[in-house]
């Protein structure tokens, strides 16, 4: 075989039960190249780098180091190998410090003591090295994703790995932070490490690999050379037909408000002043209003304070005519669907199935109930219905536990569930984090529909093209104010990155801008 590779997995399959999440795939990792592994939600990436990392055995094939086959029976292996790992969902201790967290497992000691003194020494170093600044001491569950990442990244690099694995790196960061990370990669490969990067947003494919490898429903479609092939090529190849990258949509009809905010404010748990602090907007019936921002700028908090899961301190919230600024959230959810940032958190039980999942917000209804017991056959018949309009992909169908899915299929469960209850507001946070362009494509058209059947869509995103693309009007949130508010076709990227850093805003708190 070829000396340039450095590693070879060759006829890989793996199976789980009721689906072969990798069919006989084979993909080769060069020296020094950043290779990117691209596939829908479901499509099997994530599987075939757990087989690479050792966190699964296949049932077939073999995996090469420089020519020589090894064998990866658990994630110590792989670390001996030089082959490292950073997952979708961080493996992070809590209540553990930064520090703590990167040397864990591979600590250095002297007759049985810990050296934390040597082990601190070489983790500055590595940061100072690859501009990636953490507190070492800061407990990992006061610190941000985007810090999380760069501790994993950081535990990668004190471990001297040559071989880095990024599973959907990009899909908790802000733009900023992603261009960081763009540039760490870069930088590693001119050092001779090798970089697998599963990823399905193109434009950061087309930005950092050197070849891409398609992936689609478990089975290899080809790799191609970055440079020879462009993003509508590769979406095509990946989902296996034509897919629209702009949202299609008509102008907006916009009715009377559904949700109106005045003065709102919500306290932040991190200092002292109000997370949000007196927004006042409404968003009316038959339109999507996007807020924009970059994460932390109190999106987060309005979301919370809106939907009941933190309280507010001050303002008013009126939704269909009702205040429902002090309400319960089951009282605020009887008006309102809540599509949550973070779906493990907020927006699945994981060890529910799919089909308890998707009935979570109305078992309680008659439908679904016999004389104060939930009626199976309803639920599952049902579950099988959304599952099959929303393409929700899962090994055992209703019946899976929902931790076992794709993020992506768990992500689709969420929206399938909540688009169904057909409210009069949809509050949508991060709709199509960690989605594939099939999926996105979908979605968007489904918030379109809910637009156009007259509810009103209130979207936050952290993704410009989103924003760009989806919305009737742009809220620009910084520092839990409204700096401005924009007409998608009246305005660009450009100038709402400089209201969403801070650097202009409004003349008026909330209007337009001067």
């Amino acid at each position: 075989m070829d000396s340039e590779n450095v590693i070879e997995m060759l006829h890989i399959t793996k199976e789980f039960p009721g689906i072969i999440a990798n069919d006989d795939i084979t993909l080769q990792l060069r020296r020094g190249e950043i290779h990117a592994l691209l596939g829908e939600n479901g499509a099997g990436k994530s599987t075939l780098m757990s087989v690479l990392f050792g966190l699964y055995q296949p049932e077939k094939g073999v995996i090469k180091k420089n020519g020589q086959v090894v064998q990866i029976n658990d994630p110590n292996d792989a670390t001996a190998l030089g082959i490292g790992m950073v997952h979708q969902h961080f493996k992070l201790i809590e209540v553990f410090t930064v520090l703590d967290n990167i040397i864990l497992g591979a600590e250095t000691t002297k007759a049985g003591f810990l050296q934390k003194k040597e082990a601190r020494a070489k983790v500055e170093a590595l940061s100072e090295r690859y501009g990636l600044k953490v507190d070492l001491d800061a407990k990992v569950e006061d610190i941000t994703v985007g810090m999380q990442q760069r501790v994993e990244i950081l535990k990668m690099l004190y471990r001297d790995n040559e071989i880095l694995i990024f599973d959907e790196p990009t899909a908790v960061l802000t733009p900023q932070e992603i261009d960081e990370l763009m540039a760490t990669m870069k930088e590693f490969a001119k050092e001779g490490k090798s970089i697998l990067f599963i990823s399905h947003k193109l434009n950061e494919i087309m930005a950092v690999s050197d070849r891409v490898t398609v992936l689609r429903k478990g089975k290899y479609i080809g790799t191609v050379d970055t440079k020879d092939t462009d993003k509508q090529s590769l979406s095509d190849m990946m989902v296996g037909r034509s897919v629209q990258l702009e949202v299609h949509k008509e102008p907006a009809h916009p009715g009377e408000a559904v949700l109106s905010l005045r003065d709102f404010c919500v306290p932040s748990r991190a200092h002292k002043r109000n997370a949000v602090d007196h927004v006042s907007f409404d968003v009316r019936a038959g339109e999507i209003l996007c807020i924009a921002g970059i994460d932390g700028n109190g999106q987060t908090e309005l979301v919370y304070g809106l939907t009941g899961l933190e309280k507010s301190s001050g303002g008013t919230a009126t939704l269909c005519g009702e205040d429902i600024s002090h309400a319960s959230i089951r009282h605020r959810g009887r008006n309102m669907s809540h599509i949550p940032e973070d779906r493990h958190k907020h927006g699945l039980v994981l060890d529910f199935t799919l089909e308890q999942n998707l009935v979570l917000q109305r078992y309680q209804e008659k439908r679904f109930q016999t004389k104060g017991f939930i009626n199976r056959g309803a639920v599952r018949e049902y579950a099988n219905q959304l599952i099959a309009q929303y393409d929700v992909r899962s090994g055992q169908g209703p019946v899976t536990a929902a931790r076992s899915m794709s993020g992506g299929n768990q992500q689709k469960a969420i929206i399938a569930r909540e688009l169904d209850r057909e409210k009069p507001l949809i509050v949508a946070v991060q709709p199509t984090r960690g989605l594939d362009v099939g999926a996105i494509e979908y979605i968007h058209s489904q918030l379109v529909a809910e637009r156009d059947k007259g509810r009103a869509v209130l979207l936050v995103s952290l993704e410009l093209d989103e924003v760009m693309n989806l919305s009737d009007r742009i809220l620009v949130m910084y520092e839990g104010e409204i700096v401005g508010e924009f007409d998608p076709k009246q305005t660009d990227v450009q100038e709402l990155g400089l209201y969403m850093a801070g650097a202009k805003r409004a003349q008026e708190k909330g209007g337009r801008p001067a």
